[in-house]
């Protein structure tokens, strides 16, 4: 079976290490993102399924714009059964579409959250249970019609990276057994009304308010390490956990200090803090932070 395969981050670099072991499948071709500038120092940077590809001497192609009539030209010349797309990052044009079928694997339960970040959504939602779904693409936002759903449970205390990791899993064994068994799948249309859509994140999706803490906690789960959470003065919170649901408190209080760590309130509920890092500061326990400032029970942090 000959597969051309588009992907970019280190989620599609997986799928394509599976698919690189699997002696019943030939990549012809890899297209990913065109190496970026990354760091201060601007060092220009493969994405991981480039790093992978080289390795394994597959040819690599890396158009800026995948509509470009060349680029599709030149993809129209190269032998393939199927075209495996995993958060590849640009939109294939229908010349694309109709060539092969093109499965898509998005991590979520499609129709729900279309989109860039459904990760970080599915744990800001505080949604238990996610999964990944192959898809045949069409020409919307993962629109397609659905080929099969593999679903897993979220706990409550699940960070984004755990969250990423298992999704992967899933997502390359589900992509395997797609391909390997695609006559056997009938694929369903997505229903529309039931849609739901996530954006791209940004540096300032991480700001956060002592407002609810159960809302706090979970944009901490989102969106650690990137781009963290940090209040309205730059003061960021690195390590935390959820204390509370339910109580209500004057926002920013402090509640209780303990030898690792001190409970904040938020205007609802409350959360535990164990390391900080103010502007231009390095990350240091609660505890020295709260003395430095002279910081005691009652007062309040901001």
């Amino acid at each position: 079976m000959n597969v051309i395969f588009m992907g970019t981050p280190d989620y599609a670099q997986k799928i394509l290490e599976r698919l690189i072991q699997t002696d019943t499948i030939n990549i012809t071709a890899v297209y990913t993102q065109p190496d970026k500038p990354v760091g201060r120092k601007k060092v220009l940077t493969a994405p991981p399924v480039k790093v992978t590809a080289q390795k394994n001497n597959l040819k690599i192609i890396q158009p800026t714009r995948l509509r470009d009539e060349e680029t599709v030209v030149e993809l129209l010349k190269i032998e393939c059964d199927f075209i495996v797309v995993a958060a590849y990052g640009q939109i294939l044009p229908k010349t694309i579409l109709d060539y092969a079928p093109c499965m898509n694997l998005h991590a979520s339960i499609l129709p729900e959250l279309r989109g860039a970040s459904p990760i970080q959504q599915i744990l800001l939602e505080g949604k238990k249970i996610t999964g990944v779904t192959a898809m045949l693409m069409d020409v919307g936002l993962d629109t397609g019609d659905i080929i099969k759903i593999d679903t897993i449970e979220v706990s409550d205390d699940e960070m984004v990276e755990s969250l990423f990791n298992r999704l992967t899993d899933v997502a390359v064994d589900l992509t395997l057994d797609v391909l390997q068994n695609f006559p056997s799948y009938k694929a369903i249309k997505q229903d529309d009304l039931l849609a739901t859509h996530c954006g791209k994140i940004t540096k300032a999706d991480g700001e956060v308010k002592f407002d609810n803490a159960l809302t706090l906690y979970n944009k901490y789960r989102a969106f650690t390490p990137w781009p963290g959470i940090y209040l309205e003065s730059g003061l960021k919170l690195k390590k935390i956990a959820l204390e509370d649901k339910e109580s209500s408190h004057q926002a920013g209080k402090i509640l209780q200090i303990d030898s690792d760590s001190i409970v904040v309130a938020c205007k609802k509920g409350s959360i535990r803090v164990f390391t900080i890092q103010a502007p231009s500061k390095k990350e240091v326990d609660v505890i020295s932070y709260i003395n430095g400032k002279r910081l005691s029970l009652e007062d309040i942090i901001s």
